[in-house]
């Protein structure tokens, strides 16, 4: 709390020596009444936008009907209630223009001249066409309405106070039509339009300052989402196998690539999403990825000398070298991306929260150990992972990392 209150304070700071006071009013944008009509192949569209920019996943809970709010996204400095954009005129966007909504996306304010959160991507979407946000405007308008109110937010002063955010757009906000890169082709360029407005995959997969934004220069570099590790996307990516463009869109679409493993945490939820767009916008955002990332040839397994007693009894089943599951061809423990990684969050997270059951899915599993094993033991079994699995060096202080990461789970 008192971390936050300083970093409050700082924003605040920023806003006066940056003029943002004069700025901090927004004029409301006059209502409109009634539905629109929109054309089947602009809703269609905006359809797979929405899946491409995993727009549910966020603003809709479980159990909840889908846009209608809800979520809450814990952040360091407190916690942000995604909101209803269901066409409900008093819950929802029902009443706004598309013009208003095109300011949501492209400046963070919202139809009634209020700022909005940078926790709702807009950073992203500022550069998005003016053709990709009328799809995706048409689309959420032709949704069911929901009358569902959104919590407040949880954020301590002078977070709060929305007009605080002004002066962290003055600094951070950078509007401006995405641009094609003319030294590559349509396919690299089309994906590096999705992945970097769209798809908005830095605002987890980029490392934030301590006000929060994504850091200059350091795009794709690796960041945190919910707290599992996001791992880099470029040059710096830990995976012991280079991704190819097949590999990479394979498991952009399913979660699963044999040479590298399944998706876990905020992920599984993201390649359910992109399982439902077109596959050829799923490979250029594979070929724009892919090209940015190291291409080491297949990395050796790992050699192992006697297995640990809580890998024995809790993984070996499935993860030991004579188990069934191997035999047939899984992906060895050292091809993990996670086991690899600089940072243990994500095999911690992995063992306590496992993998999702996916009904009606051809998807891996495996079941949550968090109730299972205790702190020493999962400790002792990540350390074993990363001696018996990788040959990069021991984490350190994984105690105590097991213990942060369960209790802020």
């Amino acid at each position: 709390m008192k971390l936050s209150r300083a970093l409050g304070a700082s924003v605040f700071a920023a806003i006066l020596m940056t003029g943002g006071c004069d700025t901090v009013w927004h004029p409301s944008i006059p209502p409109v009444a009634g539905p629109a009509e929109f054309p089947t192949g602009q809703i269609a569209r905006g359809a797979e936008l929405a899946a491409i920019g995993d727009c549910s996943v966020c603003h809709t809970t479980e159990g909840s009907r889908p846009y209608a709010s809800g979520r809450g996204v814990q952040t360091p400095f407190g916690v942000v209630y995604a909101t209803n954009i269901t066409p409900d005129p008093e819950t929802g966007i029902g009443t706004w223009p598309e013009s208003a909504f095109r300011r949501a996306m492209r400046e963070g304010v919202d139809r009634d001249g209020r700022n909005l959160y940078p926790v709702f991507p807009y950073p992203h979407f500022t550069r998005a066409t003016d053709r990709d946000i009328a799809a995706l405007y048409a689309f959420l308008m032709t949704r069911p309405a929901v009358h569902a109110d959104t919590p407040p937010n949880r954020l301590p002063f002078p977070l709060n106070q929305r007009f605080v955010l002004t002066g962290w757009d003055h600094l951070y906000l950078r509007p401006g039509a995405w641009q094609p890169d003319p030294a590559h082709d349509a396919d690299w360029n089309r994906g590096a339009y999705l992945v970097e407005a769209v798809g908005h995959c830095g605002g987890c997969h980029t490392p934030r300052n301590v006000l929060g934004a994504e850091t200059d220069g350091q795009a794709l570099a690796g960041g945190e989402a919910e707290n599992w590790y996001a791992p880099p996307l470029q040059a710096a990516s830990p995976a012991r196998q280079g991704w190819s463009v097949d590999s990479l869109t394979a498991y952009l679409r399913t979660g699963f690539d044999a040479g590298h493993g399944a998706a876990a945490g905020p992920m599984t939820a993201v390649t359910a999403e992109l399982a439902t767009v077109p596959a050829a916008d799923v490979r250029a955002m594979a070929v724009y990825l892919t090209s940015m990332m190291p291409k080491p040839a297949p990395a050796p397994v790992v050699a192992h000398a006697g297995e640990d007693p809580v890998f024995a009894g809790a993984c070996g089943g499935c993860h030991g070298p004579d188990a069934p599951m191997m035999r047939n061809g899984a992906p060895s423990l050292a091809m993990s991306t996670a086991v690899n990684a600089p940072t243990p969050r994500g095999t911690i997270q992995a063992i306590l929260q496992g993998l999702p059951w996916r009904e009606g899915q051809a998807a891996p599993y495996m079941p949550p150990f968090a109730s299972v094993l205790t702190d020493a033991q999962i400790a002792e079994l990540a350390a074993y992972l990363r001696s018996a699995y990788s040959d990069k060096p021991a984490w350190r202080d994984l105690p105590a990392e097991v213990a942060r990461v369960r209790g802020a789970s």
